[in-house]
């Protein structure tokens, strides 16, 4: 089973969304060594934002591209053969404006590609991706997931959204929230996410078939 890994806070090291990802991957790893994980690192190796060269590049046959086409459209191919390959994929993702990180969003527009990933028929669009598991992992300052703030999290609908209509629909979301309210919110807010992540790690083991250690 193969694991896909994809981080996209600037906030490097300090990250809380990367911190938890990165955990949850190694456990899932960890659940069954035959695992393999992938990551893909957006902040140390940035995709490039779409382009004329790109937006064309798709449409043009492969022997017909230009050399500049024929490179960003690599690039595009590259992050699709990861998606397509993985079994499980982890999202990380600060919030950022009350949404995602530009970074994971050029992530989405490479991965979001007409014929590729989804496809236009007579009873509309149909998503291509499919078979997986997602996990989307977010840390905001504030509390997004009750309360008055809920209509402000734009991120967790919009990447349910088009995670949707590319076909991957089995999509959990581990929130690490409240960071931003003091020294106690955030060692709160770790436990609340460690305990999920050991909960899905301990579910994949145990789907497996393999024991774990208590």
């Amino acid at each position: 089973m193969s694991i896909l890994l994809v981080t996209s806070s600037p906030r490097g090291a300090a990250s809380h969304s990367t911190r938890v990802a990165t955990d949850l991957a190694q456990k899932l790893v960890a659940a069954d060594p035959s695992n393999t994980l992938v990551v893909r690192d957006l902040v140390a190796d940035p995709l490039p934002h779409i382009d004329p060269d790109y937006a064309t590049g798709i449409y043009t046959p492969a022997e017909a591209r230009s050399p500049r086409q024929a490179e960003v459209v690599g690039v595009s191919d590259a992050v699709l053969d990861e998606l397509f390959a993985a079994d499980k994929i982890i999202l990380a993702t600060g919030f950022i404006n009350f949404n995602i990180s530009s970074t994971l969003k050029s992530w989405i527009d490479h991965v979001a590609r007409s014929g590729r990933t989804f496809a236009y028929g007579e009873n509309g669009p149909k998503g291509l991706v499919t078979g997986k598991k997602v996990y989307i992992v977010l840390a905001s300052g504030g509390i997004y997931s009750e309360g008055a703030a809920v209509q402000m999290d734009h991120a967790i609908p919009y990447l349910r959204g088009v995670l949707a209509f590319l076909g991957m629909t089995d999509v959990e979301v581990i929130r690490v929230e409240g960071v931003g309210m003091g020294t106690d919110a955030v060692t709160a807010a770790l436990a609340k996410a460690t305990a999920k992540v050991d909960a899905i790690a301990a579910a994949a083991a145990n789907a497996d078939g393999i024991a774990v250690a208590a």
